[in-house]
């Protein structure tokens, strides 16, 4: 993208902001934010809020490590996890909340949203794969586990398209942007 991403401005706020934000109105109460690259303007963009912080030591890996640095970071009381990338700062908390409905009906252990038939983010995954995900195949990353997991896995159909809407280029980032607030970043 050339640009840091979790500091650009989404709204009022910053993308890792508004993700960290939706995390917490879905009643998301531990949080650990994996930190690569400019960790430390990351955890100063985030001194007011109650997060806990990972740190990838190679920002460059796959992103498999970033994965089994932050497992390692949660409470082992914790039962499942959501993956949430910065670049999905959209999802409305709404969704994150029936991902976890889905979880606590007992029928999936692994749930993926899926938006008009593409699968997104964030993920909640049991943590009963918690030495898979610690262990995840480095080029396939979760790919691996939900395909080793395959009859576990539960595509909840969702209706927010921000599941499957990623920020992987300046364009991307433009369109998210106007799509959610109706003007492009800096525009009054």
């Amino acid at each position: 993208m050339g640009e840091f991403k979790p500091l650009l401005p989404f709204g009022d706020q910053t993308v890792i902001e508004s993700c960290i934000k939706n995390l917490g109105a879905a009643g998301i109460t531990e949080i650990t934010v994996v930190l690569g690259h400019r960790a430390h303007e990351v955890q100063k963009q985030l001194t007011n809020f109650d997060v806990g912080f990972a740190c990838n030591p190679d920002p460059d890996s796959e992103m498999s490590a970033s994965i089994a640095v932050g497992v390692e970071k949660i409470s082992p009381h914790v039962k499942a996890i959501l993956i949430a990338l910065v670049d999905h700062p959209a999802v409305p908390p709404s969704v994150i909340m029936q991902l976890i409905d889905e979880w606590q009906r007992g029928e999936a252990r692994l749930v993926l949203p899926e938006y008009k038939g593409q699968g997104g983010h964030p993920v909640l995954i049991d943590l009963s794969y918690r030495p898979a995900l610690s262990n995840l195949d480095p080029q396939r990353g979760l790919r691996s586990l939900f395909d080793a997991h395959r009859s576990e896995v539960h595509r909840l159909i969702v209706d927010s398209p921000y599941v499957a809407r990623d920020m992987d280029t300046w364009e991307d980032y433009l369109r998210l942007h106007q799509d959610v607030f109706g003007k492009l970043p800096g525009e009054t």
